[in-house]
């Protein structure tokens, strides 16, 4: 396994953090997740991190907000990917600044793992959110640092069980009747998480992804919601009822919900009705698509994804 680099995660105990490191080693990677050391014995991350040692992957105690610990976890890496969640991405400033001060990074993944935020046609607030994706973006680059971004479009385990209905918390997928929204036209790109760690480990020492992105957008899974829908009804032999939400009323829903309804609704827009995961053709230029780069990965289907909800 020699070569391969040493890869920090930050945010590692977190949705895909997890299997971002669980990625990681399972690659042969030498693999390192900063942890609070509170997060120790949370009962519930307690059981990530116990996961983390079977694997073994090393602890190094740190924070985000502690500069010091950052730039000592920093120094024994060669690659830092950043998974931290939504209320802390534009405090990846302190991640990039650990970055300059420590000055031996190969690579940075900051988190991404959505919408491509350079090329959305998104309403607030999740125009905002998106914003400030797109500015850690500009403030990497802006520093020279090597990256490579990564969105991975919908998370299938967030969205697939339920069919993205309004509401929705917990699967099966609807057997009755349908909401989509919009004309259910526009393609949508669905990744199993730990297809997306896989993926983004497999970037990390290749070439072809340095300073570009790495879109995760499998062909066979991306599906309008109609197509979506459609293959649904196929696995279990019905046709569901169908209500279409239109544009004009979707943002009227989003103007009026409290928050975080609004930004999920809101990002549901950009994804559902703009369509704004596959509308631009991936150019060499400025990126490339997971699938093609790394054929050898036996990604989970959408289809093989929902069979498990017949």
């Amino acid at each position: 396994m020699a070569g391969k680099s040493k890869v920090l995660i930050i945010g590692g105990t977190g949705y895909i953090g997890k299997f971002i490191v669980e990625a990681s080693a399972k690659e042969g990677h030498p693999t390192f997740a900063l942890v609070r050391e509170s997060t120790v014995s949370d009962p519930v991350k307690g059981k990530v991190i116990e996961n983390f040692k079977n694997l073994g992957v090393q602890l190094l105690y740190g924070d985000l907000y502690d500069h010091e610990s950052l730039v000592k976890a920093i120094k024994q890496v060669d690659v830092v990917i950043s998974a931290v969640g939504h209320m802390q991405l534009a405090d990846q400033v302190k991640i990039i600044a650990a970055i300059k001060e420590a000055g031996n990074v190969k690579r940075f993944f900051p988190s991404e793992f959505g919408n491509d935020v350079d090329r959305v046609h998104a309403v607030e607030p999740a125009k905002t959110a998106f914003s400030i994706k797109a500015q850690i973006r500009r403030t990497i680059e802006a520093e020279g640092i090597p990256h490579t971004y990564v969105p991975a479009n919908c998370f299938a385990g967030y969205f697939l069980p339920t069919l993205a209905q309004p509401g929705a918390m917990a699967p099966p997928p609807p057997r009755d009747k349908v909401i989509i929204l919009g004309d259910g036209n526009p393609k949508v790109v669905f990744n199993n998480e730990g297809d997306i760690g896989t993926y983004t480990i497999k970037a990390v020492d290749d070439p072809r992804t340095l300073n570009k992105i790495l879109y995760i957008r499998p062909p066979k899974n991306t599906y309008s919601f109609n197509e979506l829908v459609a293959l649904w009804e196929k696995l279990i032999g019905k046709t569901l009822e169908k209500t279409y939400v239109p544009e004009d009323q979707l943002l009227k829903q989003i103007q009026e919900a409290p928050i975080p309804i609004n930004v999920v609704l809101a990002i549901n827009h950009s994804i559902f009705v703009k369509g704004d995961h596959a509308n631009f053709e991936i150019e060499p230029s400025f990126g490339a698509e997971a699938s093609e780069l790394y054929p050898d990965v036996k990604y989970t289907t959408v289809e093989e994804y929902l069979s498990l909800f017949v």
